[in-house]
This record gives C-alpha cells, structure tokens and sequence, in this order.
C-alpha cells in the first residue's frame, strides 16, 4: 500500500492519498500518505456524511474535480469547504465478488490537471490491484484457517484409528482366548459346532477390523502402510492363501496356476491380502458350478497375478463404482463384509505402483494386477525394512 500511494502522488501531483474502507455507517482510512499535514493516520475515521466517498459507495462511479471553484457540480458541496482542498480524485475498489469494499482517494489544496492526465487510468488500476490484494489477502487467510483444520483433523485421525484399533482389538482378543480354551476342552457335538461358528466369527471380525482400520487409513489421509522387502518366496504366500480359502469353501473348485516368482520388491503380506479379496470375491460373486483361477507369473519385467470366475458379466454401471468403499457385490446390494475388499485390494495395488484392472465378459470375469517386478525406490528407503505410507 505505501507503495501504490507514493505512485499516486507522483502521477497526480497531489499530496494525500488513502485507502479507504466504506460502509453505510463508516469511513476509516486503511493506508495514509499525507504530505499536507491533513492529519488522519492509519486507523482514523471520519464522519460519512461528511465525506464525497458515501456519494461514491452509493453511486459506485468515480468522483474527479480538477479544481473545486470551476466545478459546477462541487463548488457548492460542503465537503471542499470543509476539509480545504482544490482537487481530489476517488476511485471506487470493488472486489471481484461485486462487493463495494472502499475508495482509493486523492486531495490537494491546489489545482490539479487530472481528467486529461494518466491520472484516471492509473487510479482505475490501481484500484483493481488493491481488490485484486484483497482477494488474495482473504484466500490466505482461509488456506492458513484451512491448514490448521487440517492438522486438527489429521491429529483426530491418528487417534481415531488407535482407539479403534485398542477397542476393537482387545474384547476380540479376549474371546479368540476362551474360544482356544474351550477348544483344549475337546467339546463335542452341539457345543463343538457353536465353539466352531465362535472361532468363524472372530476371524470373520479380525478381518472387519482389518479392513476399517485400511479404510480409515487410506480414506483419512495415512495411507496403505506398506513394508517394503526384497522378497524371494512371493509364490509361497500366494499359495497359502489359495490354501486358506480352499478350507474355507471345500465345496469349491479353486485352481491355482502360481509359477515361480522370481525375486520382487514387495510387501509379501500386503499382496497375500490382495489375493485374499480377490479370491473371496470371487468365491462370493461367481458361479459357484465353475471354477475359479488364480494365475501368478513374470512376463516381460512385470507381475501378474489375475483372479478367474465364471457368472454373468458385470454391468457397465456397477463397473464405475466397483472400487469404491462400502459398495456391496452380491444380489441386491447385499454382501458379507463391509464392501472395503476390492477398495482395499485397489489400495494395494496403487500403493505398489500398480494398478488393478477389470474385464468381465460372458466367458469370465477377470481382475489382473500388474506391477513393476524391479520398482524404483528413493535413495533414502532401504528395500529390507521400508515402510512407506501412501
């Protein structure tokens, strides 16, 4: 501002000039150059009536007057006579909004040539650079109101995800201990059918929590953790899984067709989980009278790992919000779980620097993940125990 004052006077001549803010009740200068001893600083006001800028913020038009006594409209008006000045120009500064904010003015107790002069131009762009400073002024200041939501929020999640993660955990752990005692108790019958259907469920909500603490991670700003390794024996945690799921759903005819991977750059644990969704996906979602396949290889410096069933194809409109949260796959909408497995499974693959792809025909529905068998890693990660959010 002390700038753009300065510039004024120099272009006009004159000797005061302000910024001014302008309501219907008042007039308070924001910036002052006064060279004339006019006697307002930064922070005084006058009274409104007594001023031109009321006419100004009313009109929202420009006021100049190269010389009070020769102006037909002015030489009369009180103002003049009663702050003594000869010449004056206002500008009206409007923010791009349309908010009338104030006046950029200038006054002189002498004559000035101002309505032929650069003057007017110059004070009409000067007026929209100070909006212009305003504007940005207020978009600052709501970034920095912005920032400190944000690190509130993000000080909220980290303690969300530990609550939920201490109170969900505990009373689960608690029941899987009783289940392992009443199970060293060789029940029999109905009561070792109910123990059994117990340690279904604490799996079943291990995995429930599993999968809300990802979300909350990956969806409030922490990211899929991942524990990068150099890992040789991806094939192994692969075939585990597809050994888990085969207990799990006996009735089922589960193929595996995993070849020998050759060493990656990984989370073993994290594409295990990966798989697990698929796979439970698709054991939930297809034909259960067709198999299902899981194909893993290397081609061509890539790491391919594909999930197989047959069923009716997936619809164009449930394709676009496969990957999103809580979008449930079965009849209706209706599912086990939550809806998070191929949200989280997309997390993963995203998180390695992959992607997770979809093609379901009448043949087959298909969900591929590739990803670089050697990724890039920055210089300050040590590939055996790197743990990168993302």
């Amino acid at each position: 501002m002390p700038t753009i004052l300065s510039a004024v006077c120099r272009v006009t001549g004159m000797r005061f000039a302000a910024v001014a803010r302008v309501t219907d009740q008042s007039w308070t200068a924001c910036a002052v150059r006064d060279d004339i001893g006019f006697g307002i600083a930064p922070g005084g006001e006058l009274v409104l009536a007594t001023t031109i800028c009321d006419e100004i913020r009313q009109s929202g038009r420009a006021v100049i007057i190269d010389h009070v006594a020769n102006d037909p409209d002015f030489r009369d008006h009180p103002t003049p006579q009663m702050y003594g000045f000869q010449s004056y120009i206002s500008m009206p500064i409007v923010r791009t909004n349309g908010e009338f904010f104030g006046t950029l003015c200038a006054i002189d107790p002498e004559p000035a040539r101002l309505k032929e002069g650069p003057a007017v131009e110059t004070f009409s762009l000067f007026a929209e650079l100070i909006a212009l400073h305003l504007d940005a002024g207020e978009r600052l200041r709501r970034s920095e109101a912005a920032l400190i939501d944000a690190t509130h929020a993000a000080e909220l999640r980290d303690q969300f995800i530990a609550v939920l993660g201490h109170d969900l955990r505990n009373p689960l752990a608690s029941i899987e201990a009783g289940t392992r005692l009443l199970a060293d108790a060789k029940l029999d019958g109905r009561p070792a059918k109910v123990l059994s259907l117990m340690q279904d469920s604490c799996r079943r909500m291990a995995r429930l929590i599993d999968d809300v603490l990802d979300f909350a991670r990956g969806r409030l700003g922490g990211g899929v953790t991942l524990r990068l390794a150099i890992n040789g024996d991806l094939a192994a945690a692969l075939e585990q899984v597809v050994a888990e799921l085969r207990a799990v759903y006996p009735e089922r005819d589960i193929r595996a067709e995993i070849e020998p991977v050759p060493t990656v750059i990984c989370d073993a644990a994290r594409l295990a989980q990966l798989l697990s969704n698929l796979l439970g996906n698709a054991l939930r979602h297809g034909d259960p009278e067709q198999p299902v396949t899981v194909r893993a290889s290397c081609r061509d410096g890539q790491f391919l790992l594909s999930v197989a069933n047959g069923g009716a194809p997936i619809s164009e409109e449930r394709r676009r919000t496969l990957f999103d949260p809580f979008k449930r796959g079965g009849p209706g909408g209706r599912s086990e779980g939550l809806g998070l497995g191929l949200y989280i499974a997309a997390e993963i693959a995203r998180a390695h620097g992959g992607t997770l792809s979809l093609g379901s025909e009448e043949s087959a529905t298909v969900f591929t993940f590739s990803m670089s068998a050697e990724p890039d890693l920055p210089d300050r990660v040590r590939p055996d125990e790197a743990c990168i959010p993302v």
